[in-house]
């Protein structure tokens, strides 16, 4: 719980605000919004990572991977980027160290972030 609100504070909130309005975009011009929508799960996501997780949903298809391939090469690569740089600036500190690693874990889901979704951890 603490590590959720030092989380939000620190970097949870503006994780979750750009995810929001890449979201937005994403949703204004009706192609995008199947990223639209992942980009939303993703700032939820953001805003409270720890005890949750990601996992493969089964009925994903080939749909997913094609989207998650057009993802990558227009966002997915600086999204991903983006966390492992502010991961591996607040693994430098003592405190910083559970954040940088949630910074880590965010990475494969803003590389493909399609045919995924996101559940507790102890699988409630």
């Amino acid at each position: 719980m603490i590590l959720n609100i030092i989380w939000l504070v620190l970097s949870g909130i503006w994780l979750a605000i750009g995810y929001a309005v890449a979201g937005v975009v994403l949703c204004i011009t009706i192609i995008g919004i199947p990223w639209g929508i992942a980009s939303f799960r993703i700032a939820s996501y953001a805003l409270w990572p720890f005890g949750r997780t990601t996992e493969p949903n089964p009925q994903a298809g080939v749909p997913s991977m094609i989207g998650n391939v057009i993802w990558l090469v227009l966002a997915g690569i600086w999204l991903a980027i983006g966390h492992v740089v502010s991961g591996i600036a607040l693994c430098l500190t003592i405190i910083g160290i559970p954040l940088g690693i949630a910074n880590f874990k965010m990475v494969p889901i803003s590389l493909m972030p399609l045919g995924y979704r996101i559940v507790p951890v102890d699988g409630r």
